[in-house]
Parts: structure tokens; C-alpha cells; sequence
């Protein structure tokens, strides 16, 4: 059992349950407390459960893929072929697949069974192909985070807006943090013929390509200091800001594993502050 947890990355769906919810009860009404009543909701349920299962499900495809780049990256965290076999690895990825868009499909909306649909093809294409190529695996990944926030609104469609910069948020966010990923992970990539981004144009020009990402990213940040000037913007430049500030001098010094590794990281802490700075919307 805690090695099929830590196969379907059990944190990480707990965060991302959070984030949908939060996402509902904060910005898809008129604040926290107004949504509260909706914690109870059964489509919101089911939304969030269908979007844990296909993440839990390219968790799985992912590591069924990689699991000889994996050995050379991170030997101690291999999972599939040790404490689970690849043959229930992909039993489990095909039976949550098809759980989640027939759930999708039969309580939700035919649009976000598509959603969903699309959403497990990418994240089998992007196993498969895309992560071995220059940036088009993290543009995947970002578009993938960007959808899961996103929707939330095209099921319950208010406040469309406020939604969507918290969508825009998280994919460049999470574009930033893959890339950086993809930093920590040069060794192994490298030796299957993988061609990321570091390895293309090298860590030095790569970490120029972050830079422009995360100018991007404040620029987000600003826009909403002057579209939304209350404690929920104090908070972004409070908190996330010198986070972020904190991020960028770290990168400009990084060139060890061990150091990529914490930016990764330190990117989850800004994802998940970013997420409870909706509780002050």
C-alpha cells in the first residue's frame, strides 16, 4: 500500500483536491464563507475525484516509462517492477482512465469528459514522447496543471476571470518548476537519448529560458496587484513575491543536482501558498 501512495504521488492529489475545492468555494462564489455550503456538493465530488484519478493515472504511466531513466536519476525512489509489478501498474492506469471519464461523462458535462479525454491522451503522449523532447513535454505538463484549475469554472461558470488568472498562475508556474526538473535530471536523461531542454541548448542558455518564464510570471503578479488592489493581492506580494525573488537568486547560483532539486521543491511551496492565497479572494 505505501508504495502504490507513493507511486500515485498521494501528497500531491491531496493538494490538487484541495486546489479544485478552494478554487469553488473562494473564486466561483462570492467568497469563502458563501461557498462553504458547497463542500457537500456531489458534482464538485465527482469533478475533483475524476481530475485525482487521471493524475494518479499518468502518475502511473509515467513511472511505467521512465523506469530505466528513473534508476539513474533517483534509484531509491523507483517503484514499478519493486514494490508494484508493471503489470498492475497498468491494470490500475487503464482502470482509473476508464472510471474517470465514464464518471466525467455520466454526471458531469459531455464537455469536460472531453476535457478529460484529452487529458489522458496528452499524459500518455507526453510519457511516451513528449517529455524526451525540448520543451514541448513542460509546455504539456503547465497546459495539463492550467487545465485542472480551469475546469473547475467550465462546470460551475462564474466568475470566469479570477479563475482563469489562477489558471495562467499555475501553468508558469509549473512550467518553470518542469524545466527545472528537467535541470536535476540531465544524467539520466541524457544517457536514454532524451532531448530536454538542458541538454539541447545546455544549462546555462536553459536558465535564460526560466528567466524569461518567470518575468512573465511577475508581470501576472503585478496585473493582479492593480486588477484586484485587496489583501488577497497585499498577500501575493507579501508572501509569494519575496518567494519568487528568493527562487530567482537561488537559479542564478545553481548548478548541482542537489540545488535544482530544492528549486523544485521551493515551486510546490509557491504552487501551494499560491492555492491559499484563494482563501483571501
Amino acid at each position: 500500500m505505501l508504495s502504490f501512495l507513493r507511486l500515485i504521488r498521494g501528497f500531491n492529489l491531496l493538494i490538487l483536491v484541495f486546489t479544485q475545492y478552494a478554487v469553488r468555494l473562494c473564486l466561483t462564489e462570492e467568497g469563502f464563507y458563501n461557498g462553504l455550503p458547497h463542500v457537500r456538493d456531489a458534482q464538485l465530488f465527482v469533478l475533483a475525484l475524476t481530475t485525482v484519478l487521471i493524475a494518479a493515472s499518468g502518475y502511473i504511466i509515467n513511472d511505467y516509462y521512465d523506469v530505466k531513466i528513473d534508476t539513474i536519476n533517483k534509484p531509491k525512489r523507483v517503484i514499478i517492477g519493486k514494490g508494484v509489478s508493471r503489470r498492475w501498474a497498468m491494470v490500475w492506469n487503464i482502470t482509473f482512465n476508464a472510471i474517470a471519464i465514464g464518471l466525467s461523462w455520466w454526471y458531469l458535462s459531455l464537455l469536460v469528459s472531453a476535457i478529460n479525454f484529452g487529458s489522458v491522451f496528452l499524459l500518455w503522449l507526453y510519457s511516451n514522447q513528449l517529455k524526451r523532447l525540448a520543451l514541448v513535454g513542460n509546455l504539456a505538463i503547465a497546459v495539463l496543471s492550467a487545465t485542472s484549475v480551469a475546469v473547475v469554472a467550465l462546470q460551475f461558470p462564474q466568475n470566469i476571470y479570477l479563475v482563469l488568472v489562477f489558471a495562467i498562475f499555475a501553468f508558469f508556474i509549473t512550467l518553470i518548476r518542469e524545466i527545472i526538473k528537467d535541470m536535476e535530471d540531465v544524467r539520466g536523461d541524457s544517457a536514454f537519448g532524451c532531448r530536454t531542454l538542458p541538454i539541447a541548448i545546455g544549462i546555462r542558455a536553459t536558465k535564460q529560458v526560466v528567466y524569461i518564464f518567470f518575468a512573465v510570471l511577475m508581470g501576472i503578479l503585478l496585473s493582479t496587484y492593480l486588477t484586484f488592489p485587496t489583501r488577497f493581492a497585499f498577500y501575493l506580494y507579501v508572501v509569494e513575491v519575496p518567494l519568487l525573488l528568493y527562487f530567482l537568486y537561488k537559479l542564478y547560483y545553481a548548478d548541482t543536482k542537489r540545488t535544482f532539486h530544492f528549486l523544485s521543491q521551493l515551486c510546490k511551496v509557491v504552487m501551494l501558498l499560491g492555492v491559499l492565497s484563494m482563501l483571501l479572494v
